[in-house]
């Protein structure tokens, strides 16, 4: 009896993994996810396949935020913080000066060159104020 019992034992140790993992990946491929149509199914075929989105660069990102602030705030919170972001990602400091030109010039065209200017700080050098002068 104790032989029989063993061999069912480790022949169950060997199938019960693989039948758990098919079924759960059976029932994952089945479920219909959120945003979808009930009657659709997790499952691609090369026509459906739309064309890959473009990932952005983490400059291009940081600079579409910093403007988001310079219109919610001021331009002087968002020079901060794009001082902030260059002091702990050097990896954005080759970008910083692109990016407070386009603060510079975002000010000019929401505040004005006379106001945007009182904002400069010395933040990427004299980047900032480059952007409001050529914006003006």
């Amino acid at each position: 009896m104790t032989h029989t019992a063993r061999r069912i034992g480790r022949s169950l140790a060997l199938v019960l993994p693989v039948v758990l993992v098919l079924s759960g990946t059976l029932a994952v491929s089945a479920v219909p996810w959120a945003g979808q149509d009930s009657g659709t199914q997790l499952t691609a075929s090369s026509t459906e396949v739309s064309v890959r989105a473009k990932s952005r660069a983490p400059q291009d990102i940081l600079r579409d935020q910093l403007l988001a602030e310079l219109q919610e705030k001021d331009p002087g919170t968002a020079l901060t913080h794009l001082q902030r972001e260059v002091e702990n990602r050097p990896s954005l400091a080759k970008h910083c000066f692109s990016i407070a030109r386009a603060l510079g010039r975002a000010a000019v065209e929401h505040y004005g060159p006379s106001r945007a200017q009182s904002f400069s700080r010395p933040v990427c050098d004299t980047s900032y104020a480059t952007g409001v002068m050529r914006a003006s």
